[in-house]
């Protein structure tokens, strides 16, 4: 299903925003949103999100993708008054998104046209998202929401790969300057960096590992030649002249 790429879709308070990703995770095309209207009765909201996933099916199947991803949002703990206080109106913006029915009524639409819809972790795409993605998808005739880029980061994190564009160069230096690596390996990467080994012996520059042995006793380091002044010397006898 990914082989053809994914559209992440990201789910909003009044439309979805999504961005088609190729199969390396790159954002190709321009950002889609499909608006609807969550406000009067229960069937007008009903008819409003069934007319925007329709929308976003007829463009998936029009750019020839097999998979939507999309968020696997539960805001079932987000509504109590214990655990936001007098935030009442982000209680009522977060009531008023039907994620759940939603994505159910995606996976069903979905189905009948053979297309695919996979559950992603909610955790820090938006966040991540906006921080990676959407100042370089900016450009003088296109300005990039935090949806849209949150959208990338779904679809992103679908496919397997990491939301961060790229991984930091390489270090001048060992020194830690220029901060740790943005992206580790995997844990069944060969040669990923693990936990250096325990050598015995003093962890100093001046006295290399192994040699547990203090600097100022010359005669028990292992050396080619010892200490001149710890050396017994013995004068050998020269032969005498006829």
């Amino acid at each position: 299903m990914l082989a053809h790429g994914v559209i992440g879709v990201d789910m909003n308070a009044d439309h979805l925003a999504a961005w088609r990703l190729d199969a390396h995770g790159n954002p190709t095309g321009a950002p889609r949103r499909f608006f609807y209207d969550l406000s009067g009765t229960r069937e007008h909201r009903d008819a409003q999100v069934r007319h925007a996933l329709t929308r976003l099916l007829h463009w998936a199947s029009t750019c020839g993708v097999k998979a939507i991803a999309v968020e696997d949002l539960d805001f079932a703990g987000e509504k109590t008054r214990e655990k936001h206080g007098r935030r009442k109106r982000f209680r009522q913006l977060v009531s008023g998104m039907p994620t759940g029915k939603l994505r159910a009524r995606l996976s069903s639409m979905a189905d009948q046209t053979g297309i695919a819809v996979i559950a992603v972790d909610p955790a820090y795409t938006s966040r991540w998202g906006a921080q990676h993605w959407q100042k370089p998808l900016t450009t003088t005739t296109r300005k990039t929401t935090r949806h849209d880029a949150a959208a990338v980061a779904i679809g992103r994190r679908a496919q397997g790969h990491p939301i961060r564009r790229r991984t930091a160069p390489p270090p001048q230096h060992r020194s830690d300057a220029v901060g740790h690596r943005t992206v580790q390996a995997r844990p069944g990467v060969p040669g990923r960096e693990g936990t250096r080994p325990r050598i015995p012996g003093p962890r100093t520059r001046s006295v290399p590992p192994g040699r547990g042995v203090k600097a100022g006793h010359q005669n028990a380091q292992h050396r080619p030649g010892r200490s001149a002044e710890h050396e017994t010397w013995q004068q050998e006898s020269l032969p005498l002249s006829p």
